[in-house]
């Protein structure tokens, strides 16, 4: 008897086009398959921060030594900030739609290739959500004092607006990103899909955004109350898990809605539903599913040793 179990029997195999498992399954299949690949994209995508976290540093350093080149140095950090944090979350997000599509990746090929294919649409994207997210920050803080003062009920009604459009741009922005780097839309295209999608698959991009903000809510407080310890998870766990469940949420949608109609109306398959059809021209037949199980040779009684 084998120590870890029967190793010489075999089953049926994996049948190519048998059932995909249901999603909340699959999900976690997939994290658990690619999760240290998603730790080395967490890094990735924290490397839109490194000019924030280079600032502080010249803020803490500079500020009383020279507050000119202080000034030129966070001035100069805040443009490189802006101008990458869209093509980085572009790249990313290609790498995570490649995990969900179940495709090869190579991580840092394909980083690097779609940060300059995409960069010019993707730098417009980031600068509308690092405008929104500046927006819906400072109004926690400007808004509760202007209650406080007792402005006018107004002030309530700005206050919700001001969060109700930086929640419609952040479901846009599930969207955005993954129509630059699956689509070949005009940025106009796809500001006006974005919308349409957030709108048209508004449930799940609901409980989407729900369980985003639990997830990283949950890592906040944890770094609130422990932030030694959890300034090291912050650069490898939280953010592109949340992503992957962003992007596998939200690609079927953009799937659904935007590329299948998109062949189906130019007569064409769509290239999704063909990635693993080779019409006809494989040389070898996948035969998963259907082999017959092997089983283990059984054991006869030993002869005698002739000397």
């Amino acid at each position: 008897m084998a120590l870890f179990g029967d190793y010489e029997s075999a089953g049926v195999g994996i049948a190519k086009n048998a059932p995909k498992k249901k999603p909340f399954f699959r999900y976690w299949e997939l994290v658990f398959r690619k999760f240290w690949k998603l730790l080395e994209v967490n890094i990735l995508m924290m490397l839109s921060l490194l000019p924030l976290v280079l600032g502080a540093v010249v803020i803490v350093k500079l500020t009383e030594v020279n507050i000119t080149l202080t000034f030129i140095l966070l001035g100069l950090l805040a443009v490189i900030f802006v101008v990458c944090f869209g093509p980085i979350m572009a790249a990313c997000t290609q790498i995570l739609r490649n995990f969900v599509r179940e495709k090869p990746c190579f991580l840092m090929d394909t980083f690097f290739k779609t940060f300059r294919s995409s960069f010019k649409q993707s730098v417009v994207l980031g600068l509308i959500d690092l405008l929104v997210a500046s927006s819906a920050a400072s109004s926690f803080y400007v808004y509760p004092r202007m209650i406080e003062q007792q402005m006018g009920f107004y002030v309530y009604i700005l206050f919700i607006a001001t969060l109700s459009v930086a929640i419609a741009v952040l479901m846009m922005s599930f969207y955005g990103y993954l129509m630059i780097v699956s689509t070949d839309l005009s940025l106009k295209n796809i500001l006006k899909n974005s919308l349409a999608l957030s709108i048209l698959a508004l449930k799940k991009n609901l409980i989407t955004l729900g369980l985003t903000a639990l997830v990283m809510g949950i890592f906040v407080v944890l770094t609130i109350l422990f932030p030694y310890i959890m300034l090291g998870f912050w650069l490898f766990v939280p953010v592109a898990f949340v992503a992957f469940m962003i992007v596998f949420n939200c690609y079927p949608v953009i799937q659904q809605y935007i590329i299948d109609p998109y062949y189906a109306q130019r007569g064409e398959v769509s290239p999704e539903a063909s990635y693993t059809d080779t019409d006809g021209q494989n040389l070898f037949e996948d035969q998963g599913g259907k082999e017959a199980p092997i089983e283990p040779k059984k054991k006869g009684k030993k002869g005698k040793i002739v000397s």
